[in-house]
């Protein structure tokens, strides 16, 4: 079983649903020439594609473009359905920086042909994920510098401010579709600047005030 560790070593919670939510920075909906969404873009990972801090992703042989995408993970703390969003923060446990590696040459073929990506997006080792921090040494989730790094290289810098959907809205919307329980994560959504890494790369990923994580790529 999967699971998310806390800093302050409290315990730990089993994974369950990965949530990612795509299209969530304006910036990146310009560079990936689509149109920002009404309504939080969606589509899920499995557990086993999580990655623990300083392990390595490992890029299937039938793919040959591998891109970065860095984003805030939120941690659910509770379950819940039909969230409101006054109350969704509440269902927060803490937050975490994650990367959503994806295969592009393996997403763009499935989109050309109306089929689904899961493979792109599921594959194992997919959803590197940093240690967490408690919701309460977050004051704002929303005013955070995001940055991703590629052998030192600064490739992604953004700040959660600019995401188009909110965590309550995020929370409230999910919830409306799954029900949300303890243990689930949301990654909510990487900022411009996505782009291919090879294999050897190192990717270092920071969340502002909360976590860094720092990975491999072969």
């Amino acid at each position: 079983m999967k699971t998310v560790r806390f800093k302050d070593g409290g315990a730990s919670l089993s994974v369950g649903k990965i949530l990612c939510l795509g299209r969530n920075y304006p910036e990146h909906v310009k560079e990936m020439r689509a149109e920002a969404p009404p309504v939080p873009v969606v589509f899920l990972k499995p557990p086993t594609a999580l990655l623990e801090q300083g392990g390595t992703i490992v890029t299937p042989p039938f793919s040959h473009v591998l891109h970065h995408e860095v984003e805030m993970v939120v941690v659910v703390g509770k379950e819940g359905k039909n969230i409101s969003r006054e109350t969704a923060m509440d269902y927060v446990a803490g937050y975490a920086v994650g990367l959503d590696m994806t295969l592009r040459d393996v997403q763009t073929d499935a989109k050309k042909k109306g089929l689904p990506w899961s493979v792109a997006k599921g594959f194992d080792t997919s959803a590197p994920l940093s240690d967490a921090v408690r919701r309460d040494a977050v004051p704002d989730p929303h005013m955070l510098n995001i940055t991703l790094r590629v052998n030192g290289d600064l490739r992604q810098s953004s700040n959660t401010r600019n995401m188009i959907f909110s965590v309550p809205v995020i929370i409230a919307y999910l919830s409306s579709v799954f029900s949300l329980e303890a243990g689930d994560l949301i990654f909510t959504g990487t900022p411009e600047g996505v782009g291919p890494v090879t294999r050897g790369d190192t990717l270092t990923a920071e969340l502002e005030s909360v976590a860094t994580l720092t990975v491999g790529v072969q």
